[in-house]
């Protein structure tokens, strides 16, 4: 998978399409990420030690890795990612720009 965690990306499918935001979890072998404040969704929690008043929380849920692109913050849009080799180490770049990632 192309996309890792701390990577900036936008949604290009759905009812989030167009937002911009970081990547807090990826899961490889679903091949899901989860991004900052999109795909928001409404969870009951039962009262606990931790919250005793218990309520509604709204959290983050998976989104398929399909549905987001890489976003380049020099060519300010979405893009694809490639792969170069650098001193004997793989390093990824933004195809747009040929800018290298972190």
């Amino acid at each position: 998978m192309r996309i890792q965690k701390g990577d900036k990306v936008k949604v290009i499918t759905g009812s989030f399409k167009g937002t911009v935001g970081d990547v807090i979890k990826v899961s490889p072998k679903k091949e899901k990420i989860m991004i900052e404040g999109v795909n928001l969704v409404k969870k009951h929690i039962k009262p606990s030690d931790v919250n005793p008043d218990g309520g509604i929380i709204e959290t983050e849920a998976w989104i398929h890795v399909s549905n987001v692109q890489v976003y380049d913050p020099k060519a300010k849009e979405a893009t694809r990612v490639g792969y170069k080799i650098i001193d004997g180490k793989k390093a990824r770049f933004y195809k747009k720009s040929g800018q290298l990632i972190k």
